[in-house]
């Protein structure tokens, strides 16, 4: 998923911020990682990258999110894709636990 940050004429910013999948796929592209791969081996090649899960940048490592997932090993990138996507929007859809993301769940704006 990617969403357009804000225009700022004075910044020269990325024209979309990834987040999800989208993120963890270009940790896996700059990766050499071969395939089928168990999740440590994963964590371990990429460094356990703090994930973003949505467009304000809020993330959760990977480690964690293999947790959720259940999975010990991935035999394709699109198979360990597709598993933590459900993982990454459950992560979305709680939304941060700070008291400025509780007020904006309650808030109807």
């Amino acid at each position: 998923m990617g969403v357009r940050p804000p225009q700022n004429d004075d910044d020269e910013e990325p024209e979309a911020v990834s987040f999800g999948i989208a993120a963890l796929d270009a940790y896996l592209d700059d990766a050499d990682v071969s395939y089928p791969v168990r999740s440590e081996e994963l964590v371990e090649r990429l460094g356990d990258p703090e994930i973003p899960y949505d467009a304000s940048g809020n993330g959760v490592e990977l480690s964690a999110a293999l947790d959720r997932a259940h999975f010990d090993q991935f035999e394709t990138e699109q198979e360990l894709l597709n598993t933590l996507h459900p993982v990454f929007e459950s992560y979305r859809e709680r939304g941060p636990n700070d008291l400025v993301g509780r007020l904006r769940r309650l808030l109807p704006f």
